[in-house]
């Protein structure tokens, strides 16, 4: 396994354990964040079907594509964490509503490529 790929199935894994925290701690993390809990809730299904779509495709998409996709999102995901403390900070309480939101919408986008086609990562031959 080359480390772009071993990078892909650790992004797909980490969305899903983050899925995880995000159902079992929907109350908690909601009340925490000032987020509604059908939001997390939202957020972690998506996150919960994007991981596994991320992990499903891995073998089958470019890593140059994979790559792309992960810098964009994370990138977007630290500036939706900014954003949110800003609001936060400024003392609008929709901070944690602007993070969740990222990524769900981003998340959906990922996954949203990858399934569409993208490249197709060539064989060998």
């Amino acid at each position: 396994m080359s480390r772009g790929t071993a990078g892909a199935v650790a992004d797909g894994g980490f969305k899903i354990a983050l899925a995880v925290g995000y159902l079992v701690g929907a109350v908690p993390l909601g009340r925490l964040l000032g987020t509604p809990v059908w939001l997390m809730t939202v957020a972690g299904v998506v996150l919960l079907i994007g991981g596994g779509v991320e992990l499903a495709y891995t073998g089958s998409r470019s890593m140059r594509l994979y790559t792309r996709l992960m810098i964009g999102y994370d990138s977007g995901w630290v500036l939706a964490a900014l954003a949110g403390l800003l609001v936060a900070w400024r003392g609008g309480g929709a901070g944690g509503e602007v993070w969740m939101g990222y990524q769900v919408v981003a998340q959906a986008a990922f996954a949203g490529v990858l399934i569409a086609g993208g490249s197709s990562r060539r064989r060998p031959g």
